[in-house]
């Protein structure tokens, strides 16, 4: 799935990869390929994102908005 994370000066990721987990006011969640659409407010948290080589890039964030939709994960981060 592709993954994307930007806020409105800078992108921290824009690639393939396996998987993303974040945190939203429900609890932790994972995105996985082919997971249904999604959208949702995410919380401070770290992202991981978890890469086909099996290593790790951890974002930390404090606030949010993701959106998932035809293997696409796009996380756009606000800016205070």
């Amino acid at each position: 799935m592709h993954i994307k994370v930007y806020s409105p000066f800078k992108v921290y990721f824009d690639e393939q990869a396996e998987s993303i987990s974040a945190v939203n006011t429900a609890g932790p969640f994972d995105i996985l390929p082919k997971h249904h659409n999604f959208m949702t407010l995410l919380s401070p948290c770290e992202l991981i994102i978890r890469m086909t080589d099996d290593t790790e890039k951890r974002i930390a964030i404090s606030r949010g908005v993701m959106h998932v939709k035809a293997d696409k994960a796009i996380v756009y981060l606000t800016v205070w």
